[in-house]
């Protein structure tokens, strides 16, 4: 099959673009002139050398391909909203004025758990309602990208497949997980609420086998999927496991939920008037402070998707890739090994 797959030099696509080559498939990617491509050349992945926001060379990456996988997006917690449309949203429905038209096999979009209502969540399925209104620009335009494509989707008639992954940790992560690690051997890490609610963790590898499938299967056209490690685990047993395998130390405060929100809402007044990025947003209150359990029952059914990295595995790939990157200090086996959760 020959395949495009848009964001190709970041984190999860880079993945997708390497295990769609090892399988056999033909990958083809946009990236700039001024993009590290060395690893997509190392996967023979062919690169058309441009800016996404550009239809000629959307229509030339576009063209001949049998499949559509997007996995671009601008990421990330805070910014303006008009600068998030730009990519997200804009960019989504470029990217279906190219492929109109043409004979595609399938269009899987890389959606977000995010859509959803930002509120605990006990086991919620595909049947709950995106929410309307969003707490940050990425969660906002995620939901709103979405809707555009199933719009252009049922206007063109594009095999639309859509998947909703929850936070995504691996290997070649360098923003979110070094961030972490920096948090945690400066203590900065605390709880809000309860330290035993539920976090939306997937290992990218995962991700990728989720995507694979609704790339394969027929039924999946027209549908949603959440997206999830096989079990997900406690925010405590999350963090806790990191600093355990990088030898840093645990967190151990815990601030009440109620609290949290209010310093949350006066540093996200600050950053407003004064211009500059909180240390603490809604964003970041949500993904510490509030249950994310999500159901992927469907993803099982339908899709037969059955995660094969189970989450110490899937950290411990992670931290290795960390340590080699130098993110993370030589330690002794002993403070390196997973503990039992």
């Amino acid at each position: 099959m020959r395949c495009l797959v848009t964001g190709a030099t970041g984190f999860l696509g880079g993945h997708v673009a390497e295990t769609l080559s090892q399988r056999g498939d033909q990958v083809r990617t946009i990236a700039r002139s001024t993009s590290d491509t060395s690893l997509l050349n190392q996967w023979n992945v062919e690169v058309v050398e441009g800016d996404m926001t550009d239809p000629d060379v959307l229509a030339k990456a576009c063209d001949g391909v049998d499949a559509v996988i997007h996995c671009a997006a601008k990421v990330g917690d805070w910014g303006p909203l008009d600068e998030y449309r730009r990519v997200n949203v804009e960019g989504v429905d470029r990217l279906f004025d190219a492929v109109a038209g043409r004979e595609l096999k399938r269009f899987v979009l890389v959606s977000s758990l995010g859509v959803y209502e930002a509120r605990d969540h006990q086991g919620t399925d595909e049947t709950a309602p995106m929410a309307e209104k969003h707490i940050d620009a990425y969660t906002q335009t995620k939901a709103e990208s979405e809707t555009l494509a199933r719009e252009r989707a049922t206007k063109d008639g594009t095999p639309l497949t859509v998947i909703r992954p929850g936070f995504i940790y691996g290997p070649r992560d360098r923003t979110v997980m070094p961030r972490i690690l920096k948090n945690l051997k400066r203590k900065l890490v605390s709880y809000f609420g309860s330290k035993e609610k539920v976090l939306n963790n997937v290992y990218v590898g995962n991700v990728v086998e989720a995507i694979l499938l609704a790339l394969d299967k027929p039924e999946a056209v027209g549908q949603v999927y959440n997206v999830t490690d096989d079990k997900c685990v406690t925010k405590q047993v999350f963090f806790e496991t990191i600093a355990e395998m990088a030898g840093l130390p645990k967190p151990s405060a815990t601030y009440p939920l109620w609290f949290a929100k209010g310093v949350t809402g006066a540093f996200e007044g600050a950053g407003r008037v004064f211009g500059f990025a909180p240390v603490l947003n809604s964003a970041r209150l949500k993904f510490m402070g509030l249950n994310l359990d999500y159901s992927i029952q469907k993803a099982r059914e339908e899709l037969g998707y059955t995660p094969s990295t189970e989450f110490q595995e899937g950290m411990r790939r992670t931290i290795d890739w960390l340590r080699q990157e130098g993110h993370v200090e030589s330690t002794p086996k002993a403070a390196s090994e997973p503990q039992p959760s």
